[in-house]
């Protein structure tokens, strides 16, 4: 005689196919969520290691290099092989439009002495920094003020519209009219090309903190100026850095349009050399500069990345050596304001709280020991 089944029992469907147990859970039975993710069979697809072609696959750093080197030397094949030959008659492209690699660097003695590159290149870095520093020194305090209050974000929403929409060779006139043609307007011509995206990207890391972290500190008992400077700013500050990173990249693309012109005996920088070459017809100064650029903002990019890793290590794997700096400056400076300023007592707090929520209500008594 066969026993019947218990009601709060479930049977077990199996497949014969596989040999996995699954519940059947009946239609009239409620069953938490907890419950069903774990009955639920996990399946995981199988990680091929050593194929190319799996997706999203991790690997290895020298793979990396080799990759980027082996397209670097496919480059290189096509442009020596295009451009071979003695005469422009038996070349694929002709010598005006593409000169050959050799004929390319071998002016590079001429560009490296003659036409003063390493004066000239550090001629637009200096200006490009001088220009993104301000905007960053501008448009971050901005744009934590914009993440935090949305009236002030709106406000300023007609001019980072106009900044971040508006084609960047059409500011390159008004920064004449009002800057000159010296020094001075190389420099506002990069700060006024990216103070807007430096504003709208501050203010977009600071409203993706997410709620929580604020409603916690209320409930510590701390002030609107220490959430937006001790909860809001440092953890948006990873996401700040990181778009400052890659807009400087952009901010050294727009200064070859700020030194479309010359004034006396300044450094052109590397948008002269360009403009130069090109009104005398020279192609081999053009393509090296063109080669330098990139050299160079990578160069930088890599010494930002560092100091962005070392900063904020658990977000991007770094050592954390100028976070551990940084915070034992802090740390001094609290001392330092311990000693100048009285800490607030616990009965400050419930007053301070008590007035903010206008309820009024009594301080509790602290008590004695």
């Amino acid at each position: 005689m066969t026993a019947e089944p218990d009601k709060n029992s479930k049977s077990l469907l199996v497949d014969s196919s596989s040999q996995s147990v699954e519940p059947a859970i009946p239609a009239d039975t409620v069953v938490k969520k907890s419950e069903l993710v774990s009955r639920a069979p996990v399946s995981r697809a199988p990680v091929r290691k050593g194929r190319f072609f799996a997706l999203r696959q991790e690997i290895p750093y020298w793979q990396s290099l080799l990759f980027g080197a082996l397209f670097l030397a496919m480059i290189a094949a096509v442009w020596w092989g295009v451009t071979r030959g003695e005469t422009a008659e038996v070349r694929m492209v002709s010598p005006v439009v593409l000169p050959s690699p050799e004929e390319t660097f071998g002016e590079l003695e001429s560009l490296w002495f003659e036409r003063e590159l390493t004066r000239n290149t550090w001629a637009s870095l200096k200006r490009v920094l001088l220009g993104f520093s301000l905007a960053a020194v501008i448009g971050v305090p901005v744009g934590v003020l914009c993440g935090c209050f949305p009236w002030f974000n709106a406000f300023l929403a007609p001019m980072t519209l106009f900044g971040r929409n508006i084609p960047i060779a059409a500011l390159l006139p008004l920064t004449f009219f009002f800057f000159g043609a010296a020094e001075t307007q190389k420099v506002m011509f990069i700060f006024v090309a990216t103070v807007a995206f430096v504003i709208i990207d501050t203010a977009t890391a600071v409203k993706d903190v997410s709620t929580r972290y604020i409603d916690t500190a209320y409930t510590l008992g701390a002030s609107r100026l220490q959430i937006i400077w001790k909860v809001l700013v440092p953890l948006a500050m990873p996401s700040v850095c990181n778009s400052l990173r890659l807009l400087f990249g952009l901010a050294f693309g727009y200064i070859m349009l700020a030194e479309a012109v010359k004034m006396g005996s300044e450094s052109g920088g590397l948008g002269d050399i360009i403009i130069n070459s090109q009104k005398r017809g020279l192609r081999e100064p053009i393509y090296l500069i063109l080669i330098l650029i990139p050299i160079v903002a990578l160069t930088i990019d890599r010494l930002f990345y560092w100091i962005q890793r070392q900063l904020f290590p658990f977000q991007y794997g770094g050592d954390g050596i100028l976070r551990a700096l940084l915070r034992a400056i802090s740390h001094g400076l609290e001392d330092l304001r311990g000693l100048i300023f009285r800490p607030a007592s616990v009965d400050d707090v419930y007053k301070r709280l008590a007035l903010e929520s206008g309820t009024g209500a009594a301080v509790p008594a602290t008590s004695s020991s």
